[in-house]
């Protein structure tokens, strides 16, 4: 084979994927120095005796060659293969090695002149051609392609590696550094000046990271969040660590203002610019995750970032997110093997573990983890309120207690696995698969006391009754698979396969009566086919576009519903325009087909502005969203309250209509963001309670009411409702390791909800707050990040704050706040990463002690040590 080729002979030559370029254009230029670094670092090699610091430039240069391969790739028009991508693992290990080296000369006092001997001079070499290779990284930035912020920060510890390396090899021939001699005064000032710019530079990485990640979401094309055409609030994995979340929900709950959660003894319900959670899209890298313990089975361990994305502003992933969209994208171990574990206690038995093991050859990669998550029953308060009327009209406050746990006991088991083959630049594959399994551990004794009775002599008769008489239990499992192929630099073509299933049993229990049993609660099957393309049509210009079959089937024994099922079929396209250097738009189109409702169209379109470091965004969004399976067939028997919920096939499907605007400023060490929001819904399903005549008319109607049902109600698009919203947040990072952030949300939502008055048993309009809206939400959190050598220090404060919550059974809820502190100890070994913690969670031991049927604004159970330690290994 030649080594000449003759394609390079006009002075240009090809990129990754086959995109001809100039051998003198900015992406070459930087490349090309790293190259030229590698050739310095060779030749350095050769003059070292130390055996640990060839090993490392050995290992250095390999990382180069994965520098230089992302470099050669255009990832606007090309994604990066796996294996040229740059970690946090791979600068942090430069911070090891330059932290060892460091331990073996003596402290720097003076500036250091190159030289000294033939070693040393040549670190200094490559030091300034590393330099040389940064700045023409960010020229290659400048010229406005996209370079994710670890090339950077890798290029800018490894130069001062080999400063420290310098010194090193001159320290083993006992040779002194050679020393520039000034005026003492001047070299302290300028050192003074100097001691800023390197605790600046300690965190370049997380500063970059931190104000301007990488978003996909909205568009499916990588971009900075400064430069994404439609807003995208993004939660770094540094927050994440430094909140200590423990699930999706807290984590949502803790770092962004635009979601609240409620938690009742029948579990968390998620709330999003003042939708309920039945209104929310969740993603895993782009891919739908369906099911009813979706919340759950999301794992943080490896997440890189999550975006939240409000409305349904993007053709791409389906119209049916009115309130938004939640993408989860991981951050795989690319290289080698890795393996971490991690637990995390807290009081009333709530304990968390964590196991993931990554394996990385190159063309072949498996990720695996396994999660398990327990808590206890607790109570916040156990008493139970009723109110005795005496004949005079007096009422009388009359507490009993109960036995109903606020937060009910479960235990579950999470475990996933994905493997991936990158066959080629062209073609790649993946695999992936889950299991889940969740039950709730209830106190078989527990007993309440039923609503009173009066008597004839005007006393009341108290009922003690069985709380419960079974558990819960889900069991899920998930699979998947899909492949990549690019066939050329401006095409992308990808296959997704997703199912789901879902078994949900009533575990009853031995009784008196009967034996222990099982009934089928419900089971429900999803299952998803995506096909999809990214066409770049020319340098201005990307269109998305593909099609999707969505198949949902459910059964259940307790409401004798057998094999009801859906189809439903998408056609998408989408469009990116850069309509000049300053303004760009997007513009979408969803066809959506269902078998049961048939046909609907829902756009989208987005308009984008930037100038320097202001951003400015718009758009608008169309929603459509078919009643699910449960909605059309389930029924409900709430034997407590005596009501019971009939099943509706007639409902219509629900629309909206989403608008929003964003105003951004960022620069190197701020940000900041207001934005504001209209969501406009229409043919919402609620609960129409039937009237007297409608049940007296129906012979099944009238007989559940001789079974003793006092409330009959049906499933009905009775709901309409207006959210307005106002978001903004502020971001600060200062070079001495603090980061400062908040932000709040303020949302006026107005719910026209189809009442029956009781009395006069016909149907008003009654206007109120929409269902769990909470119409003021702040955060704050501020972390501090200081690293000695081996040893890394993260303390972090969270604060979450709340006003009142809406209920339109309950009422108001009083609003609360919580502040958790916890701390982080990071201790860097050859081998392995030691990392204990410790914090308080809930400082100020904010609870909610109202009587047991009240509308609780907080189930906390109060102030509780958090007590956690990792451990992570890498080849």
């Amino acid at each position: 084979m030649k080594i000449y080729t003759k394609t390079g002979d006009a002075g240009q030559t090809s990129l990754v994927g086959g995109k001809r370029v100039s051998k003198c254009c900015p992406r070459l230029e930087s490349y090309g120095t790293v190259d030229e670094l590698n050739s310095h670092i060779g030749l350095l090699i050769t003059l070292c005796n130390d055996a640990k610091d060839q090993k490392f430039l050995l290992d250095t240069q390999g990382n180069l060659f994965v520098v230089g391969g992302y470099l050669a790739t255009d990832n606007s028009e090309r994604e990066v293969r796996a294996n040229n991508i740059v970690t946090e693992e791979m600068v942090r290990d430069i911070e090891i090695q330059t932290d060892r080296l460091q331990t073996l000369v003596p402290p720097l006092r003076l500036f250091v002149l190159p030289g000294g001997t033939y070693a040393a001079a040549q670190a200094h070499i490559c030091r300034t051609v590393c330099r040389r290779a940064e700045r023409d990284i960010l020229r290659l930035v400048e010229s406005g392609a996209e370079v994710d912020a670890q090339v950077l920060a890798y290029m800018n510890r490894l130069s001062d590696y080999f400063f420290t390396l310098a010194r090193k090899l001159n320290s083993d021939e006992k040779v002194e550094d050679i020393v520039w001699k000034r005026v003492v005064t001047m070299i302290a000032a300028v050192l003074c000046i100097t001691g800023v710019a390197v605790g600046q530079t300690e965190h370049d990485s997380i500063r970059q990271t931190t104000l301007n990640p990488v978003v996909i979401t909205g568009t499916n094309t990588y971009h900075k969040a400064s430069d994404s055409p439609v807003a995208v609030k993004v939660i770094t994995s540094k927050e994440l660590q430094d909140a200590g979340a423990t699930n999706l929900q807290d984590a949502l709950t803790r770092l962004t203002t635009n979601i609240t959660t409620h938690t009742s003894g029948m579990g968390t319900f998620v709330n999003f610019n003042g939708v309920s959670d039945d209104y929310i899209l969740i993603l895993e890298n782009g891919k739908r995750v369906s099911g009813d313990d979706r919340w759950n089975r999301i794992s943080l361990d490896n997440v890189k970032r999550i975006e939240v994305f409000s409305g349904a502003a993007s053709a791409l992933y389906g119209s049916d997110a009115i309130a938004g969209v939640i993408n989860i994208i991981t951050d795989d171990s690319r290289r080698g093997i890795s393996a971490s574990a991690a637990t995390r206690m807290r009081s009333k038995g709530r304990m968390e573990q964590d196991v993931n093991v990554d394996v990385n050859t190159g063309i072949f990669s498996s990720y695996t983890s396994y999660n398990r998550r327990e808590a206890d029953n607790w109570q916040v308060s156990n008493l139970q309120a009723f109110t005795e009327k005496a004949a005079d009209g007096s009422e009388t406050e009359v507490l009993k207690l109960t036995g109903r746990p606020m937060s009910v006991g479960f235990g579950s088991h999470n475990i996933s696995e994905r493997m991936e083959w990158q066959f080629s630049d062209k073609w790649s594959a993946y695999i992936r698969g889950n299991y889940y399994d969740y039950q709730t551990q209830r106190p078989q004794a527990a007993r309440y006391f039923s609503t009173p009775k009066k008597q004839s002599d005007g006393t009341y008769k108290y009922t003690s009754k069985q709380a419960y008489s079974y558990d819960l239990h889900h069991q899920s499992y998930s699979y998947g698979g899909g492949a990549r192929w690019n066939p050329n630099s401006r095409t992308h073509i990808y296959l997704d396969v997703y199912g789901d299933n879902l078994r949900s049993l009533y575990d009853y229990w031995q009784t008196d009566d009967e034996e222990a049993y099982d009934e089928m609660r419900k089971r429900t099957r999803y299952f998803n086919e995506t096909l999809r393309g990214i066409f770049r049509l020319n340098s201005w210009n990307k269109l998305s576009a593909g099609m999707e079959l969505t198949q949902e089937s459910l059964t259940s024994e307790s409401d004798n519903i057998s094999g009801e099922h859906t189809q439903t079929y998408n056609i998408f396209a989408q469009d990116e325009i850069d309509i000049s250097s300053w303004l760009e738009a997007v513009a979408g189109v969803r066809y959506t087909y269902n078998n049961l409702f048939g046909s609907a169209v829902t756009p989208n379109a987005a308009l984008f502005f930037h100038f320097g470091g202001l951003r400015l965004r718009a758009s608008y969004s169309g929603g459509y969203r078919t009643p699910t399976l449960s909605q059309l067939y389930a029924t409900d028997q709430a034997k407590t309250t005596s009501r019971y919920t009939l099943n509706n096939t007639s409902l219509n499907p629900e629309k909206n209509d989403f608008w929003q605007v964003n105003a951004e400023y960022a620069n190197s060490w701020m940000s900041v963001s207001v934005g504001g929001f209209v969501n406009k819904i229409r043919d919402m399903i609620n609960y129409r309670t039937m009237t007297d005549a409608e049940i007296s008319s129906d012979n099944h109607l009238s007989a559940l009411q001789a079974e003793g049902w006092t409330t009959i109600r049906q499933r009905d698009n009775i709901d309409r409702a207006r959210l307005r919203g106002i978001n903004t947040s502020l971001k600060f990072m200062f070079p001495f390791g603090l980061t400062i952030g908040g932000g709040y949300t303020m949302t006026d939502s107005r719910a026209e909800t189809q009442t029956l008055n009781a009395s006069t048993q016909t149907y008003e309009i009654k206007s109120t707050p929409v269902d769990k809206c909470v119409r003021n939400v702040g955060h704050v959190q501020a972390s501090y990040d200081k690293t000695w050598k081996r040893y890394h220090l993260n303390v972090n404060v969270n604060g979450h704050m709340q006003g009142e919550r809406y209920s339109s059974t309950y009422g108001y809820a009083d609003g609360f706040s919580q502040w958790d502190l916890t701390t982080r100890h990071t201790i860097t070994l050859p081998k392995f990463i030691l990392e204990p913690g410790i914090g308080v969670e809930n400082i100020f031991n904010s609870r909610d002690t109202s009587y047991w049927n009240s509308n609780f604004s907080t189930i906390n159970p109060g102030r509780s040590v958090i007590v956690s330690l990792a451990l992570r290994f890498r080849q």
